[in-house]
């Protein structure tokens, strides 16, 4: 069961083009026969859109091929701090030299995702795939497409779409991330950030009605309060509270910003606040501490999908075979997240044992909304959350 003791102490746990006239040629062949030619191994932009397995791609060792020649991949709002996203697009570029990854508005929100699908539509800019929140996710379903990774049976069955539209990839715990030169006494309720030591110095991320992660804060502070996850209106009033007594930074919270004293507390998800204390290296700030209060955890695992309409649909399909790999999965725990395939590779024997042993299992008291509440509570963000904050 988590405790108000550091995180920090117990490691706790977030195209190669052919030349034209081969060109020619592939566009010749699309248009007479409209299929893949088994005999080139070539297959259409749309037939590469519409592939929901490794099978549609003749197994892993044609997609890799097909992924290679279209040689890029587009990723957006994955900060190299976020969950290991580093070391975890640093391996893709390592294993598969041929692709390279474009990284787009790392610091962006899952709203940000959806707008640049929606704007960038056709474009070879679009987004190839999405690490996004639930509750933005279920108002999108139109954007994304069924794809089912090689060990589609690893993930547990309510962590994943049935027809692979979405699924799980991470979670981590809502913490308290806070500067100990500052705050010389560690929070231990959720009211303590109501008084004055804390004034001016409190953060989330960004807005809830935009940002999964700020979301969750309020679905946190809600619990905390005396709500629940059909009703987090008791979260908006302590936001509200927060706000009227002058401890509410508007300032977007960044790595940066911990580290010059900026934002002195903030409230996230355990791995960021672990990413930039002093895990952070040179980076980080010596002096955060992390902390997860009493009770309930709250959760919330964001989803991978893939775009319906990628501009480079193999290797989009690739990426997620590779984050659903033993390996990654084995990374986003190290940063302090909890991977969906955690209990799988805990049985199988390919999960690190010294990482788990650092970081800790998932606490047994551990609550994330279902695709429902998330619904349900974006609308309430939605109707009440600019009111309350003025």
């Amino acid at each position: 069961m988590p405790s108000s003791t550091p995180v920090s102490a117990r490691r706790l746990v977030r195209a190669v083009v052919a030349t034209a006239a081969v060109a020619a040629v592939a566009v010749t062949l699309s248009a007479c026969s409209g299929a893949s030619d088994a005999a080139t191994g070539s297959m259409t932009l749309e037939q590469k859109q519409k592939a929901t397995s490794a099978a549609d791609f003749g197994g892993m060792d044609g997609l890799v091929a097909a992924a290679n020649a279209e040689g890029k991949l587009n990723v957006i709002t994955l900060p190299p701090s976020w969950a290991n996203y580093g070391k975890i697009i640093a391996g893709f570029q390592a294993k598969y030299p041929d692709i390279q990854i474009d990284s787009q508005n790392p610091n962006g929100s899952s709203a940000d995702e959806v707008a640049a699908a929606q704007s960038q539509k056709g474009q070879d800019t679009a987004p190839d795939v999405f690490d996004i929140g639930t509750a933005v996710l279920s108002q999108n379903l139109d954007l994304v497409t069924p794809y089912k990774v090689s060990n589609w049976g690893d993930i547990p069955d309510d962590f994943k779409d049935p027809n692979g539209s979405w699924f799980y990839d991470y979670t981590g715990l809502m913490s308290i991330g806070y500067d100990s030169s500052v705050i010389t006494t560690p929070p231990t309720s959720v009211a303590d950030l109501l008084t004055p030591e804390f004034q001016g110095k409190v953060a989330i991320k960004g807005d809830p009605t935009q940002a999964n992660e700020a979301a969750s804060a309020v679905y946190w502070a809600a619990l905390q309060s005396g709500g629940s996850v059909n009703d987090i209106s008791a979260g908006v009033d302590f936001f509200s509270k927060l706000k009227k007594a002058g401890n509410m930074l508007s300032v977007l919270p960044t790595q940066a910003t911990v580290a010059s004293g900026e934002t002195p507390v903030v409230i996230q998800w355990s791995y960021n606040n672990l990413a930039w204390g002093p895990d952070g290296g040179s980076s980080g700030n010596p002096n955060w501490k992390t902390v997860v209060l009493p009770g309930v955890a709250l959760g919330s695992y964001y989803n991978q999908a893939v775009n319906v309409d990628a501009p480079h649909p193999a290797a989009a399909r690739l990426w997620e075979e590779y984050l659903y790999s033993p390996e990654v999965q084995n990374l986003y725990l190290a940063s302090g997240a909890y991977p969906s395939t955690l209990k799988a590779m805990m049985a199988d024997g390919t999960v690190d044992q010294s990482v788990l042993q650092k970081v800790g299992e998932p606490p047994a008291q551990f609550v994330q909304l279902t695709s429902d509440q998330a619904a349900a509570a974006a609308k309430v963000l939605g109707s009440t959350w600019s009111a309350a904050i003025g």
